[in-house]
């Protein structure tokens, strides 16, 4: 007859998982790995510069490659081990390295920021700027994971664990907030590494007492430590699950907005471009549709139909671009996007497609290059600006007309064109009067004296 092996305890089970673990060669390795040394100092300053140009390049491969460097998480495991141990030196140590790491790489990020050409907020920068409960949760498994390969020495679990948690490109993120002067970006990438941070410390200082290091301390001691690892997480858990309940919300609201426009202008009608902006006082939305039947009434009826989806109020901003096919009934014109029918005269008069066209709402800009006339010089594209701004007040118009040949007789167009174009101004021959008023009218201008007629010509060659 076989017999059945009987059960272990809880205090056998643990006895079996503690076998073959070494503490104290652990502790050292731990220890050692926490230090403030120049290769520590090296590889963070690596780290952070391969990050930062991951994230201005918005390139995926190339951030996964700071994350495998990781130098950081040597002193944040030490942290959570000395919490496990209660071995206060260690955690001072521990986290006097990771405060000098943290602010040599923010400041190396900053640093290449205001040097680099590209400052504009990528998907890789924003996905690190809005952490949430996901992110606590991941950290938390991933500093389970971690001590564990710290504990059984796997070290192909320690790079997976490093491209998970990614503490290097949150920080990389702090400092591009701080070189552009963009807090929410600052605040929300350092609060991500902050999760990180915490989870996998805390993780690391509970899995290390499952491992029985700190078995030596007080009831009281473990009491205070549970307390204050419990506490912490659900410190950190109650903002992340409101982050993650407003991003559910936001998902859910676009699909409802989308889906209650394309109910009331079904097919062959369809839907075009959508903006949303919910987080302002009332929700703005933008949409753009293309359909047979512009509709007067559309606007009315929709905004209030995305009120009672939303469940808040909203300022709807529709245009309905008529499709050939069917006659449309003759109504007024439907209410625009601003700058919408700016851009198709300014794409009528340059003589480019309309997606060319430099669009900023916000500041009321519109930019386009023309496309050559024939026959057509600078006092022409001139005229074409003034005209297409007359029909638009309160914008600002730019036409960028091509380097055509400047005229001496008519400084006023050449100080124009010379703005638009961004171009200095080459003077020849007796021209030293018609040099001093371009450069009154703030032109760069480019002096070659000569005895003969004044001429005028572009810094570059002019196009043909």
């Amino acid at each position: 007859m076989t017999g059945e092996s009987p059960s272990l305890s809880p205090r056998q089970w643990l006895a079996q998982l503690r076998v073959g673990i070494d503490h104290a060669a652990i502790l050292a390795g731990v220890e050692e790995d926490a230090r403030w040394t120049g290769r520590y100092i090296f590889l963070v300053i690596i780290a952070a510069g391969i990050a930062m140009l991951g994230l201005l390049l918005s390139s995926p491969a190339v951030v996964i490659g700071a994350m495998l460097l990781s130098p950081l998480m040597g002193p944040i495991v030490a942290l959570g081990f000395g919490l496990a141990v209660f071995d206060l030196v260690a955690m001072r140590r521990a986290l006097v390295a990771l405060g000098l790491g943290i602010a040599v790489a923010v400041g190396f990020a900053a640093l290449l920021v205001l040097f680099s050409p590209l400052q504009t907020v990528t998907d890789e920068i924003a996905a690190r700027t809005r952490p949430n409960l996901f992110d606590l949760v991941v950290a938390l498994l991933s500093g389970l994971a971690g001590t564990y390969a710290t504990l059984r020495s796997r070290q192909g679990a320690i790079v997976g664990v490093a491209i998970a948690t990614a503490v290097m490109p949150p920080l990389a993120t702090v400092g591009f907030g701080l070189a552009t002067a963009n807090w929410d970006v600052a605040a929300g990438a350092g609060f991500l590494f902050f999760t990180n941070l915490m989870a996998i410390a805390l993780a690391c200082a509970a899995m290390a007492r499952i491992y029985g290091f700190g078995a030596s301390l007080s009831p009281r001691q473990g009491v205070v430590q549970g307390a204050l690892i419990i506490a912490t997480l659900v410190a950190l858990a109650v903002p992340l699950g409101l982050a993650l309940r407003q991003i559910a919300w936001e998902s859910v609201a676009q699909r409802r907005v989308r889906e209650t426009v394309a109910a009331e202008f079904p097919r062959p009608s369809r839907l075009g471009e959508l903006e949303l902006a919910l987080d302002s006082t009332p929700v703005a939305v933008n949409a753009l549709v293309f359909t047979t039947r512009p509709r007067r009434d559309a606007e009315r009826v929709l905004e209030a139909r995305l009120a009672g989806a939303l469940g808040r109020e909203v300022a709807l901003t529709l245009e309905q671009v008529p499709l050939g096919g069917i006659e449309a009934p003759a109504v007024a014109r439907p209410a625009v996007r601003p700058g919408a029918e700016l851009a198709e005269r300014l794409a009528l008069v340059a003589g480019v497609p309309a997606e060319s066209i430099l669009i900023d709402r916000q500041a009321r800009l519109a930019r386009v290059v023309a496309a050559p006339l024939p026959g057509a010089g600078l006092t022409a594209y001139r005229a074409l600006e003034r005209r297409v701004a007359a029909t638009a007040p309160g914008w600002r118009v730019l036409l960028v007309p091509p380097p055509a040949p400047p005229d001496p007789a008519d400084p006023d167009t050449v100080a124009w064109a010379a703005e638009r174009l961004v171009l200095a101004v080459v003077v020849g021959g007796n021209g030293a009067a018609l040099a001093a008023t371009l450069q009154e009218r703030g032109v760069q201008v480019d002096r070659r004296p000569g005895r003969g007629p004044v001429t005028l010509a572009w810094a570059v060659p002019s196009a043909d």
